[in-house]
């Protein structure tokens, strides 16, 4: 593993906590997480209705960012890039804060407008999940603040800011949601929420967004309370939250008091006394906005931070620049010092191969199944990284662990798989990892091993001596599986031959083996 390269520190200094993201950046363009730290500190508390920080709230926001910042150090960062969110910029007090941070910590505190706040939010969310140009609306519920953003992969076209947030709107309650919380009140904050969000769903009100995107702890712990109710128990955070259920939390939350509410499962105790504020925020938005379900993340700031940080960096650029599928698989391909040669070579011609048993109709998988493949293929060989003897075995290991960006569980469990039976024995039942597909994706894996095993053996030299492959009918309903190359390639043609059995018990036919010169 790449152990060298620079080490940079981001923080996020929000109205509730305090969040730490330290990395590696490495020479080739990719990045290893450090660690990942967050801290409770209720920055904004009794801030908001006299836009002035409290000295025991900013004392321990101080010591907070000291212990971080020492953190960081610890692990070699070089750089830390701190920014302030909504309970700083709005304070009158700010300039004090900033420098009791300064020389409680030495770091120099950024404080970041409403619409830069959200640009980074939706560059942390965007280039983690795989919309390509559908156009999505990202929404992040603060403790002082919310913004806004809608945007494709690549380019945000809406920015906003709202003075709306679970602990700004909590304060407005004097008891602090200690007790039940009434439909009438419930109801109160909810048209506080529309007087100050009005303009923006007049903006947004015509918008029909492909998709929806929540990040925050506040819309994080809804998610996960709402799976929890309906019988589920996922990890945090759950993927998906539909009003509907968004609806039912709010009815329980509103009925327990605070007590109860500290034991509701999944919830953040901290957060008890304030998430029926951020709720408020969260479905009045929906409400007025017509979203029907929201696709919950956990990036975010920081996130968004290192992104903007690395695609302003020339060495990453080119990285950068990627979809967020392809950075993954480059990410993750390079930190196991992958051959990015040989990849590229095997899922050109695992894809070529696809393609023209399409055309013969040997299958019926289609676009979505062929951008697998070629994933698959740029990872089949990264378990090298621990030995050649299983590493069709450790690189299964790798591709279902490693959380790619822009792949849901069920494709990054094609990948793998695939990967898993690219050599040795075929896919079947009683293997556990096969087993543990659903009928659809056995399907889908038992053709992707086979183009992916003929293409991998096609430059078994690591040598790029072949230009094509396809498979064609030829007499007597018979396959012919046609190698084109320009130089001799006896090894790959001698090796794919193997493979005969494998593709006759794939596609039902008799396969013959030619070869010519491009």
């Amino acid at each position: 593993m790449i152990t060298h390269g620079r080490v940079v520190a981001f923080m996020d200094l929000g109205t509730n906590s305090v969040r730490l993201y330290v990395v590696r950046i490495n020479p080739n363009g990719t990045w290893t997480v450090l660690t990942l730290q967050k801290m409770m500190v209720r920055l904004g508390e009794g801030e908001f209705s006299q836009q002035h920080l409290q000295p025991e709230a900013m004392a321990r926001t101080a010591e907070a960012i000291r212990q971080l910042g020492e953190l960081a150090r610890s692990y070699g960062a070089e750089e830390i890039h701190a920014v302030a969110t909504a309970a700083t910029r709005e304070a009158e007090n700010q300039a004090e804060f900033i420098e009791l941070i300064r020389e409680v910590s030495g770091i120099q505190i950024r404080v970041i407008a409403g619409k830069e706040e959200a640009r980074l939010i939706y560059l942390g969310v965007s280039r983690s999940v795989n919309i390509g140009k559908k156009e999505a609306i990202f929404i992040d519920i603060g403790g002082g603040s919310t913004e806004i953003a809608i945007g494709d992969s690549q380019q945000f076209s809406y920015l906003d800011s709202l003075k709306l947030g679970a602990i700004r709107l909590a304060n407005t309650d004097r008891n602090g949601f200690a007790g039940k919380v009434s439909p009438k009140r419930y109801a109160h904050l909810q048209d506080e929420v529309r007087n100050v969000a009005v303009r923006t769903i007049q903006n947004l009100h015509q918008i029909a967004p492909h998709l929806v995107f929540g990040s925050s702890g506040t819309i994080e712990n809804l998610a996960t309370v709402a799976a929890r109710m309906t019988g589920n128990s996922p990890q945090t955070p759950a993927p998906m939250m539909t009003l509907e259920q968004l609806r039912f939390v709010v009815t329980l939350l509103c009925s327990l008091p605070i007590a109860q509410r500290r034991m509701l499962p999944g919830l953040n105790p901290e957060r008890a006394d304030i998430i029926i504020a951020g709720a408020a925020v969260l479905e009045t938005l929906m409400s007025e906005l017509k979203l029907t379900e929201i696709h919950v993340s956990d990036r975010g700031l920081r996130d968004g931070l290192l992104v903007d940080y690395l695609e302003r960096g020339e060495e990453t650029a080119e990285i950068a620049r990627l979809s967020i599928r392809a950075r993954s698989v480059r990410q993750l391909g390079r930190l196991c010092n992958y051959d990015e040669v040989h990849a590229e070579q095997v899922a050109m011609l695992a894809v070529r191969f696809f393609e023209s048993a399409k055309r013969e109709s040997l299958h019926t998988l289609g676009v979505a199944e062929k951008e697998l493949l070629g994933w698959a293929a740029h990872l089949h060989d990264i378990g090298l990284f621990l030995n050649y003897a299983n590493h069709h075995a450790h690189s299964y290991y790798f591709i279902r662990n490693a959380e790619l960006l822009g792949f849901d569980q069920t494709e990054a469990a094609i990948m793998a798989t695939s990967v898993l039976f690219h050599r040795k024995t075929l896919p079947r039942s009683k293997n556990p990892e096969f087993a543990l597909l659903d009928e659809r994706s056995r399907e889908v894996v038992r053709l992707l091993c086979i183009f992916l095993r003929v293409a991998e053996t096609l430059d078994r030299s690591h040598a790029n001596l072949v230009q094509d492959v396809h498979i064609t009918t030829i007499n007597n309903g018979r396959l012919a599986l046609d190698v084109i190359h320009e130089q001799p390639c006896p090894l790959e043609l001698l090796g794919v031959r193997v493979h005969g059995p494998a593709l006759e018990k794939t596609f039902g036919r008799k396969v013959v083996f030619t070869d010519r010169k491009a």
